[in-house]
């Protein structure tokens, strides 16, 4: 099935590797446009050369600002691309979907169930403290802002997803011969990555409880759909209506968003809440509107292929 169609004879363990090393060295060429432009107006301005990456968000305006982030995965996508046909003779399909072609229903189905979800979410708790956020529409930022996020925001989501929940996933089954490990692997690499982003210094390392668990919750839904359709839909509705509906100083992105946060960040329940309640919730959901059964064999389950 899905981990299976990346195990074949040829496929050694190093060219993930390899195929690793490539689509990270795109993503620092990505950078390069960003780190120019923060370099020219450090030296014009006569500014101190940000050395962290809070600091370095907020050089520029919200909108150039979000422009240039997203360079480095749109390189970075094409590094994936590249590996794939390749490095690995393999269709980009195959580390997409077992499907017979990308279901693209079932990108849009989680893309507004999590969407619908996201804005509920934000107007109860508007509504029950309305003096935590300001109206912060701009017209025209706001505008450019829709623009940049619906053509980046899915890159910058669906490289993300076809690098953890495909490639690597597929590579360390590769390694591994099972499914558990793969899932573990991947999702505890996706929340460590994120250790870096304002937010972890903010509200503690508790906070990557969610960004592992986030991880863990886009590989089950991965391994037990056989294809990473619907990990696709969901990562572009968080960071979507996230970077247009809700923005704060202390977020790793500041927008041209609708509302702005005035609260400090703190972590608590909220935390757990989407880990502990909501995601199980988004599990049945998805499980009876695709018929999941066999979820032992699915998530833990050996990969038995003989050469």
């Amino acid at each position: 099935m899905f981990l299976e169609q990346g195990i074949k004879p040829e496929n050694k363990f190093w060219m993930y590797i390899l195929g690793t090393v490539v689509i990270v060295s795109a993503s620092f060429v990505g950078q390069i446009p960003f780190t120019i432009a923060m370099l020219y107006k450090s030296f014009t301005d006569k500014t101190a050369i940000p050395t962290d990456n809070a600091s370095a968000l907020k050089i520029f305006q919200p909108n150039l600002t979000l422009f240039l982030a997203m360079l480095s995965f749109v390189f970075a996508f094409i590094g994936i691309y590249f590996v794939v046909k390749h490095i690995h003779k393999q269709t980009f399909l195959s580390i997409t979907t077992a499907r017979n072609k990308t279901d693209w229903n079932r990108i849009l189905f989680s893309f507004l169930l999590w969407s619908s979800f996201s804005i509920i979410s934000f107007l109860t708790l508007y509504f029950l403290s309305p003096e935590k956020f300001v109206w912060n529409f701009k017209p025209i930022p706001f505008l450019v802002l829709v623009l940049l996020g619906v053509i980046l925001i899915p890159i910058q989501t669906s490289t993300e997803e076809y690098v953890f929940r495909g490639y690597l996933m597929q590579g360390f089954a590769n390694l591994t011969r099972n499914k558990w490990l793969p899932l573990v692997i991947t999702s505890l690499v996706f929340g460590l990555l994120h250790i870096a982003n304002p937010e972890v210094e903010k509200m503690g390392y508790i906070i990557m409880v969610y960004y592992i668990g986030t991880g863990l919750f886009l590989g089950i839904i991965t391994l037990m759909d056989e294809g990473i359709e619907l990990a696709l839909g969901f990562h572009a509705a968080n960071n979507l209506i996230g970077a247009l509906l809700v923005t704060a100083d202390w977020s790793a992105f500041q927008t041209h968003s609708l509302f702005k946060d005035l609260s400090e960040p703190s972590a608590g329940f909220d935390v757990i809440l989407p880990v502990a309640i909501v995601y199980p919730i988004l599990l049945f959901i998805f499980s009876k509107k695709y018929n999941w059964s066999n979820w032992k064999e699915k998530l833990t389950g050996k990969i038995n292929i003989e050469f």
